[in-house]
């Protein structure tokens, strides 16, 4: 069985119940476009976590994804375009982003074994 590599990132949504909830509904059944994109990119596993206004995404890869590679594939993708702009609506970037940065990459601090 393969070993796969675990990624962690945050973004916030814009403050507001309403829109978290759209967002919300959003997941429930994303476009299936978008699930083929994400398995297509080498993503084997990929949860997304939601308390008050803060979001939390697991990503789980297998040695063929690249974040490059996911980056060209999505810009190159009209229908991922389409999905990004939309979900940017209720997104916002958290504090510390630079311009133009979404979900930004955690660094593990604690590792039980």
């Amino acid at each position: 069985m393969e070993k796969l590599k675990r990624h962690c990132f945050a973004l916030d949504l814009v403050d507001d119940p309403k829109s978290i909830a759209e967002y919300k509904k959003y997941h429930e059944k994303i476009w299936p476009e978008i699930t083929t994109s994400i398995i297509n990119s080498g993503i084997k596993v990929l949860e997304i976590y939601c308390i008050g206004n803060r979001l939390f995404m697991i990503m789980e890869v297998d040695d063929g994804f690249s974040f490059e590679r996911k980056s060209k594939m999505d810009a190159e993708n009209k229908k991922v375009q389409e999905w990004e702009t939309l979900m940017w609506k209720y997104q916002q970037a958290l504090p510390i982003a630079n311009p133009g940065e979404k979900w930004l990459l955690m660094d593990r601090i604690y590792n039980l074994t």
